[in-house]
């Protein structure tokens, strides 16, 4: 299954973010790409919300991963701009965060494509500066039905 949403205000990107948290279950795994500056971090913040999360959500680009343990579910936040390869992944124990009883958001996942499960959420967020500077495109594969 395949959406596009359009949202013309960082509040609307996290609104979004948020109703994909709440609908989140254990064991998914979510990806989430598209250029610096289009609000990957704010749809997370929202998703981590909606997960119950209350506690700052910032990208992990240093530590690479940052886990949230407060909200309904584990969420493990994944930031994986700066890997080089994947035996790097094997060394920060993604598999237990990937296939365990949390969810995981991955920020830049096009980076370790070769890893990610067959049944990830691929979310893409992209800018069309022509409809306005707050304007975003996002587009969800492989959404889970919702009951």
């Amino acid at each position: 299954m395949s959406r596009i949403w359009e949202t013309h205000t960082p509040d609307e990107t996290f609104e979004l973010g948020k109703c994909l948290g709440m609908k989140a279950r254990a064991g998914q795994v979510y990806c989430l790409d598209g250029e610096l500056g289009t609000g990957k971090t704010v749809f997370t913040q929202g998703f981590a919300q909606g997960l119950g999360i209350r506690e700052p959500v910032s990208s992990p680009t240093f530590t690479i991963v940052q886990q949230y343990d407060e909200g309904r579910l584990p969420m493990y936040h994944f930031d994986v701009y700066r890997i080089g390869d994947g035996e790097e992944m094997e060394e920060i124990g993604y598999e237990d965060c990937f296939y365990g009883e949390g969810v995981c958001l991955i920020e830049w996942s096009c980076l370790i494509r070769e890893l990610l499960p067959r049944t990830a959420v691929r979310i893409v967020i992209e800018k069309d500066l022509e409809k306005g500077f707050d304007y975003r495109k996002i587009s969800i594969e492989n959404m889970p039905e919702t009951e």
